[in-house]
């Protein structure tokens, strides 16, 4: 279910909004073109799959000479996203990283992965691999072209989606 509000926060919703950042609530919250997203934390099934698939695709990750990281703000301070997994060509050292090869994202109910993919597409990312823990299978968007291809691998670690389904312990 979506809420939004237009004009001027209520102090009421800046109060909760605060709230959530003084108790680390907002971790994955993100900003759409100055928009602010409020993303609730997911089943305990996304964090299972999640690290699945970051512990799958770090070695390889490492082998390449690429820095995996479990999330980082993509974008900018107005306009980011925050994946589930990330791998770039070096290891960033800033709180707004501007681009990545691959970005893993983990579907939850009433989430905004596919939405997010003209995004990552216009920041020059490569890959975005999408998990579904209840469907349990794993698909990968090739963004190059600057369109989302739905591929059967990663063009980024030469990893075909099936062999990473078969390595997932799933919930």
């Amino acid at each position: 279910m979506r809420t939004v509000i237009l004009g001027e926060r209520p102090p009421e919703l800046q109060a909760f909004l605060e709230r959530r950042r003084a108790l680390g609530q907002d971790t994955y919250d993100e900003v759409w073109e100055g928009a602010y997203h409020v993303a609730p934390y997911a089943h305990s099934h996304h964090g299972l799959v999640q690290a699945e698939i970051l512990f799958a695709l770090t070695g390889r990750a490492k082998r390449r000479g690429l820095a995996a990281l479990s999330g980082c703000n993509i974008g900018s301070p107005t306009n980011f996203r925050v994946p589930d997994g990330v791998l770039c060509a070096t290891a960033p050292h800033t709180v707004y990283v501007p681009t990545a090869l691959l970005v893993v994202e983990v579907l939850s109910p009433d989430d905004e992965t596919l939405a997010k993919l003209p995004f990552y597409a216009g920041r020059g990312i490569h890959d975005v691999v999408v998990a579904d823990p209840q469907e349990r299978w794993v698909r990968c968007y090739d963004l190059r072209s600057g369109q989302a291809v739905l591929t059967d691998r990663s063009s980024v670690l030469d990893l075909a989606m099936a062999d990473l389904e078969a390595e997932i312990t799933w919930p």
